[in-house]
């Protein structure tokens, strides 16, 4: 698999720093092509996105300023204004208002189905993402240590710690998103990718004040007889919701779920996140019957093709225009308990899970 693997250790600007020259020419382009993805869809030229990253990263480091550190080493090092990495952060709130993309879809699977507390998702994104992915891993000065697919540049997307607590997300759109102040999307899942425990993430993620809609699948592996524990919350703008797993299966796409009080902005657009939800969940639930939902089970689910090009396996649809083309970029498992990564390049139908193990990383 083509999937470059950054594993850096220190200080969080010490790990900010080495991901920033591990990943230069990377960082490079997913800073241009993003400059030319805001122009084109939204009018924001250079000087406007590097105002709105300022601002961004002012409540980065007022809500968290250990990646602020990181984010700042990160542009230093990489040789890019740091407002533009923090706007690259905030790329689903300096896209607000073009068309929103439907896409993603994530379960989350307890042990009583499982046999491991595991999440998993399918990130669909504009294929011209791809090139700049990679897997970012990180080992602070404490030894807590965290691995997450990302965007050149980023700090966070899918992913999972040392202390077994993991997250995926996906996209949400409701009238409320736009509003100024808030923590860059990116953030937020970096926020709690540091969490030690499942509750601390909610801490972080919840008070945090926000600008765009999000969805979390957040997850904690078992430390008792009693298992590990799966929640679903959509994070909106002033407002929370949470989903809670049903026969130790919780699924999500792109629509609200929860019965919040804001206007979905799905509701304007029809999509495929109507039905890959409920979808997800009843092709799991066929496939427990036979026994514990695996790597198998989970993989089949993710490459399904019901109403393809715009299935859970998301291809390309040469209808869409260029700029609202979505595919599978990566399929990404979670295994809680064993700390343990799958990545599959995607659209995943095609392709096949490569393992990476927090204990087997290498570390710089």
């Amino acid at each position: 698999m083509d999937l470059p693997v950054i594993a850096v250790s220190g200080t969080p600007a010490e790990c900010g720093g080495a991901y920033g020259r591990a990943a230069a020419e990377l960082i490079v382009g997913n800073v241009e092509a993003y400059r030319e993805r805001f122009a084109v869809q939204v009018g924001l030229d250079t000087s406007a996105v590097r105002l709105a990253g300022a601002r961004f990263r002012e409540t980065t480091h007022e809500y968290a300023p250990r990646i602020g550190a990181m984010l700042d080493a990160v542009a230093d090092a990489a040789g890019v204004d740091a407002s533009e990495i923090y706007a690259l952060n905030a790329r689903t709130e300096l896209l607000y208002g073009s068309p929103l993309v439907d896409e993603c879809t994530l379960v989350g699977v307890l042990e009583d189905a499982a046999g491991h507390t595991t999440l998993g998702q399918n990130w669909d994104w504009h294929p011209e993402q791809r090139p700049f992915t990679l897997l970012l891993a990180t080992r602070d000065e404490r030894g807590f240590t965290v691995a997450t697919l990302a965007e050149a540049g980023m700090v966070a997307k899918a992913g999972l710690n040392s202390a077994g607590v993991g997250v995926c997300v996906s996209l949400l759109g409701c009238d409320r998103d736009g509003r100024p102040g808030g923590v860059p999307y990116h953030v937020l899942l970096r926020m709690a990718l540091e969490s030690d425990c499942l509750t601390t993430a909610l801490r972080s993620v919840c008070p945090a004040p926000r600008s765009a809609s999000i969805n979390m699948l957040l997850g904690q592996a078992g430390q008792g007889p009693g298992g590990g524990e799966v929640l679903d919350i959509e994070l909106v703008p002033g407002d929370l919701g949470v989903k809670h797993p049903a026969g130790g299966l919780v699924t999500h796409a792109n629509h609200l779920e929860t019965g919040l009080p804001v206007r979905d902005r799905l509701k304007d657009l029809g999509g495929s996140s109507w039905f890959r939800s409920a979808r997800a969940e009843r092709l799991l639930r066929r496939a427990a019957t036979a026994g514990p939902l695996g790597r198998k089970e989970l993989g089949e689910v993710f490459a399904d093709h019901l109403s393809y090009p715009h299935a859970i396996c998301r291809h390309v649809d040469e209808s869409d225009g260029v700029e609202e083309r979505s595919e599978t970029i990566y399929s990404i498992l979670l295994d809680l308990d064993d700390r343990r990564l799958a990545i599959a390049p995607g659209p995943p139908c095609g392709g096949e899970y490569t393992e990476f193990t927090l204990g087997e990383l290498v570390f710089t």
